[in-house]
């Protein structure tokens, strides 16, 4: 039995003047697919993929295009129009998908993205979005742990960072302290487990995290630079993006702990990076 905003296979019951009729199997009945949407093969008996809509009378109506987001999942899509009763989205289909006022949270502009969730109103059986995100949120655990790699959608900022769609059915955070690019809402990215809370809240990196390290961070980058064969081109005006990306800390206490190295005669700074001393780099005169 195929319903509302299901992707279904329907057995094509006869040709009409508009197009074909298709059998819902269910409450919705003989369903529209227009001529336009047709496929070049048919016929009486053999079934169609289609997606099954509302027209601008809110007539159930099947499509052979799919839409740019399924009821159930989260997505950005372009405004197209405001009116009296909402903004329009671009969402894939020939009639656009309604963001009631009552499901705003933002002020939607002509060629704006927005993040939202799409759904079938259970009131008036429409097909509608949404951007009151939070009631959507799955409240389970994360399948996950820490260090997983995970599908990000950013859809909001606040005072601690970036908030994030994490694989489609949970909320998380990247703390901005730790992003070192521009994001957008609606941006796609990939990014990785940090930590899940107790509380069940997320806190998501848009880097991996290298392997498991101890010690101080003087400690890690003597430990990675023996590894590396005693040099390294990582140096204090290396890109922030890049630091964080290799050790998981900021630029500055990077720069700090190199520049404790270098004073206790550890390691030597030049332009190309940094490398392990070497016998006859320091003179027994030199200050520390």
């Amino acid at each position: 039995m195929a319903e509302l905003g299901q992707i279904a296979e329907l057995k094509v019951l006869r040709e009409r003047k508009f197009g074909l009729s298709l059998d819902s199997e269910g409450p919705l009945g003989e369903v529209l697919l227009p001529r336009a949407e047709m496929p070049a093969e048919w016929e009486v008996g053999g079934r169609v993929r289609v997606f099954l809509s509302t027209d601008s009378d809110d007539r159930p109506v099947a499509t052979t295009r799919l839409p740019k987001a399924l009821p159930g999942s989260f997505a950005p899509l372009k405004v197209v129009a405001v009116t009296g009763v909402g903004a329009f989205l671009d969402w894939g289909l020939a009639k656009d998908l309604l963001l009631p006022f009552g499901e705003q949270k933002t002020n939607p502009r002509v060629g704006h993205v927005v993040v939202v969730r799409v759904e079938v109103d259970e009131e008036s059986g429409r097909i509608i979005a949404s951007q009151r995100l939070g009631r959507y949120f799955s409240k389970d655990r994360l399948a996950a742990v820490a260090g997983d790699e995970v599908d990000l959608l950013v859809y909001g900022r606040t005072e601690l960072g970036w908030k994030v769609v994490v694989n489609d059915s949970h909320s998380g955070l990247i703390f901005g302290n730790e992003v070192f690019r521009t994001l957008r809402p609606g941006e796609r990215c990939k990014g990785w487990i940090k930590e899940l809370r107790p509380d069940g809240k997320i806190d998501v990196s848009l880097y991996p995290r290298r392997k498991q390290r101890t010690g101080n961070l003087s400690e890690v980058i003597l430990d990675e630079l023996q590894a590396r064969g005693g040099a390294w081109d990582l140096h204090d005006n290396s890109d922030a993006a890049r630091i964080h990306r290799e050790l998981g800390v900021s630029k500055k206490a990077f720069k700090q702990a190199i520049g404790a190295l270098f004073r206790e005669r550890k390691i030597v700074i030049h332009d190309e990076g940094i490398r392990l001393c070497l016998p006859g780099d320091w003179s027994p005169g030199d200050g520390a």
